[in-house]
């Protein structure tokens, strides 16, 4: 019998949080990308896992990874996006931030994604119609809230509105301040929380489409119910582009008013 996609997804992404699981700790070869950037061996392995199980299970589909890149046709309707490791500095520091991110894109959009927290052992996941967290084997609904005022900013590179937009400059904003208390994170974790209720929004600049870091936790939000706009509450993908996913309208008005507040500052906007 076939394995459902959403079930894949699951299965998949936790086969990855194993691996990296099985190697926190370790003294890992690095692997050097461009701008600064690297991956270790403990992404490498969990990307070949992960890959492994859809190709598998889907022999036809695409598969974009992280490490590997683009296979399969590049028009091809099913495409899936894998992060083996997102938060690979915190990892190599022997940090516990990290998420194992997959996610389907079809003609249709992101139709089931799963983030995995390889360390607490959930697995939030979406069939695109609704949002969970997997633990123990039990499936909880997730329910977004503001109640906690924590603010994810992402302060990775790149910064493609830098001067117009600057992530980090929320952080000493007046208005930001007075409202809310801002983390920083630096996994894609954090926007899996935002449909768990766990922070109340996340912000951060960007050209995201098909993007294997947050394809599953923006399809994560959207099936939760959060708000989930581009930066200045454009629609996702369009204008400036960026990510303002919140809780409730009335905390995604507030972070687009500061956002807005900066791009005004900035005459050639």
């Amino acid at each position: 019998m076939s394995i459902e996609d959403r079930d894949l997804a699951i299965a998949a992404a936790q086969a990855g949080a194993t691996v990296v699981r099985a190697n926190h700790g370790a003294s890992l070869a690095r692997v050097e990308k461009p701008g600064g950037d690297f991956a270790t061996a403990a992404d490498l392995e969990a990307e070949r896992a992960i890959i492994e199980m859809l190709r598998a299970a889907r022999p036809d589909d695409a598969v974009t990874g992280e490490e590997s890149g683009r296979t399969g046709a590049d028009g091809a309707e099913r495409r899936w996006l894998v992060d083996p490791l997102c938060g690979t500095l915190n990892y190599a520091v022997r940090s516990m931030l990290v998420a194992v991110n997959v996610a389907l894109r079809t003609r249709l959009g992101v139709t089931v994604a799963a983030s995995a927290d390889p360390f607490s052992g959930e697995v939030f996941w979406t069939d695109g119609t609704g949002a969970y967290v997997r633990g123990d084997g039990v499936d909880e609904q997730l329910a977004p809230s503001a109640a906690s005022r924590l603010v994810d900013v992402n302060l990775d590179p790149p910064f493609p509105n830098d001067p117009a937009f600057r992530a980090v400059q929320l952080l000493a904003d007046r208005g930001f301040v007075e409202r809310f208390r801002p983390r920083v994170v630096s996994t894609t974790l954090a926007v899996a929380w935002v449909a768990a209720g766990r922070r109340a929004a996340y912000v951060t600049d960007g050209h995201l489409r098909d993007s294997v870091h947050f394809a599953a936790g923006i399809a994560l939000c959207r099936a939760a119910g959060c708000v989930v706009t581009g930066l200045r509450g454009q629609p996702l993908h369009t204008g400036v582009g960026g990510l303002v996913v919140a809780a409730d309208r009335e905390t995604h008005a507030a972070l687009v008013a500061l956002v807005d507040g900066q791009f005004a500052r900035d005459p050639a906007r």
